[in-house]
């Protein structure tokens, strides 16, 4: 996983993570497994791609909100409703403000992971998210070098 230089993750300021996911159980599972991995940063969910553009740009129902402040990564599922994760990913990436900005793709499945891998290189990285526990926490343990410590 690459997730841009040193300089470029310090200046950006928020420590907050986005998690987008739909799924109730996955978003459980994710928030357990980056407790366990000692990453205490705050995260913000949104449950779908409308949501989580919405946050990102300050728009919907979070107008008003700095669209300039970033989170300091984004947890993308890769299957949302209204708008697809790959098209959230697109859409980040084709705006200044967030083209930089860390984002890595949870898949549900390896054969999953690979076609994110293969068609849409714009991700930092993708984890896919196994029904084995300890598997899915070492894999969010990558994370943790992304992530300063939170106050």
């Amino acid at each position: 996983m690459s997730y841009g230089s040193q300089r470029e993750r310090e200046n950006m300021g928020d420590t907050t993570i986005l998690l987008v996911e739909d799924n109730l159980d996955d978003q459980v599972l994710t928030l357990r497994a980056l407790k366990k991995n000692g990453i205490r940063n705050k995260v913000v969910v949104a449950h779908d791609g409308a949501e989580a553009l919405d946050y990102l740009f300050g728009t919907g129902k979070h107008s008003g909100r700095e669209a300039d402040t970033v989170p300091r990564l984004v947890l993308l599922d890769s299957k949302l409703p209204k708008v697809d994760g790959l098209e959230v990913l697109r859409r980040l990436r084709d705006d200044e403000r967030t083209r930089s900005l860390p984002v890595v793709i949870f898949t549900s499945c390896e054969r999953e992971q690979g076609m994110v891998d293969d068609h849409d290189p714009q991700a930092d990285g993708c984890i896919c998210r196994s029904a084995d526990f300890a598997q899915f926490s070492r894999a969010v343990q990558r994370l943790k070098p992304l992530l300063p410590a939170s106050n």
